[in-house]
């Protein structure tokens, strides 16, 4: 097995751990990688893992000793519905994107590199598949979706190609017409773009993370941290966005001559800006590469006076 490498381990635990003995929520669990260190090295201290890949959960499951399985919970649930978490937590911690067990997994529809079903689902039990969103999309709102979700810059090429090929049998001959489409791409696979845009649009990410974001303030107790890891632009500044203006910034566009978006100061920065892993991570663990890092504190007197 693969050894899972979590990004930027050391400032993720530095900013999500504002008590030892406390309550934690990973809302995107995966493999786990930032939950096990930190009941690893804060015994007193109390996990609960969501993730809507049921996969996910099991391997967790199995892959967890018996030490920390008394406290570490595990939820099938998407970040969009924690509203239905009825607690505390002293952090909640969302990596975005797609696992490295998914993405390996030719059979979940992520990987250009291998054959699989049109699928790219995060819950394989719901939703539209890929498969069905080509089906029913023209090629005008296939290219809006590829510009939008991702930084190809020959999205208008693209789409046309997708559109006028299909249908297609696997994930392979569409990452081919893809390839063709977008021309050379230098060190990175030309299909990467496309089927990062395809995969958001598929799980409804943006839409998914700013329901997630919204949840999670609400279960931060006084002080608790909101930690989040970015991997796409536009993910990264729908985060930015929303910690500014709950920490009393506002967010109109430029030009509006008074603000109307109502800042909320419910939370602090940790920190201005955004980190990135050293260089010394990324040459051990590419894919934080890519990783952007931002993080606030809950004020003690927030929503609802709590």
């Amino acid at each position: 097995m693969e050894r899972h490498v979590p990004v930027m381990l050391e400032e993720v635990l530095e900013a999500w751990v504002a008590d030892p003995s406390g309550s934690y929520l990973d809302a995107t669990l995966g493999r786990a990688g930032h939950s096990r260190v930190l009941l690893e090295r804060f015994p007193e201290a109390r996990v609960l893992g969501c993730d809507r890949d049921a996969e996910a959960l099991e391997r967790v499951k199995r892959e967890t000793d018996a030490e920390h399985q008394r406290r570490l919970r595990l939820i099938k649930l998407s970040f969009s519905e924690l509203d239905e978490l009825a607690e505390r937590f002293d952090g909640v911690l969302f990596d975005l994107g797609v696992s490295s067990e998914q993405l390996s997994d030719p059979g979940r529809g992520f990987s250009f590199s291998r054959p699989g079903p049109l699928d790219m689902r995060m819950d394989s039990a719901a939703g539209p598949t890929l498969a069905e969103l080509l089906a029913g999309i023209d090629e005008e709102r296939l290219g809006r979706l590829i510009r939008d979700y991702s930084d190809e810059r020959r999205w208008r090429r693209i789409a046309r190609a997708i559109v006028d090929h299909g249908p297609y049998t696997d994930t392979a001959e569409l990452a081919a017409v893809v390839r063709s489409a977008a021309g050379p791409s230098g060190r990175i696979d030309g299909a990467t773009r496309t089927f990062q845009a395809l995969r958001m649009a598929v799980n409804d990410e943006l839409v998914q993370l700013e329901r997630g974001l919204n949840n999670a303030l609400d279960l931060l107790a006084p002080r608790g941290r909101l930690v989040v890891i970015a991997y796409h632009s536009g993910e990264d500044r729908l985060v930015k966005r929303f910690l500014r203006h709950r920490s009393g910034g506002c967010v109109c566009p430029p030009g509006i001559p008074a603000c109307r978006c109502e800042p909320r100061e419910e939370l602090r920065l940790l920190w201005r800006g955004v980190r990135t892993p050293r260089d010394e991570e990324i040459a051990v663990n590419p894919r934080a590469r890519s990783a952007k890092l931002r993080a606030a504190e809950r004020l003690e007197s927030g929503r609802d006076g709590r």
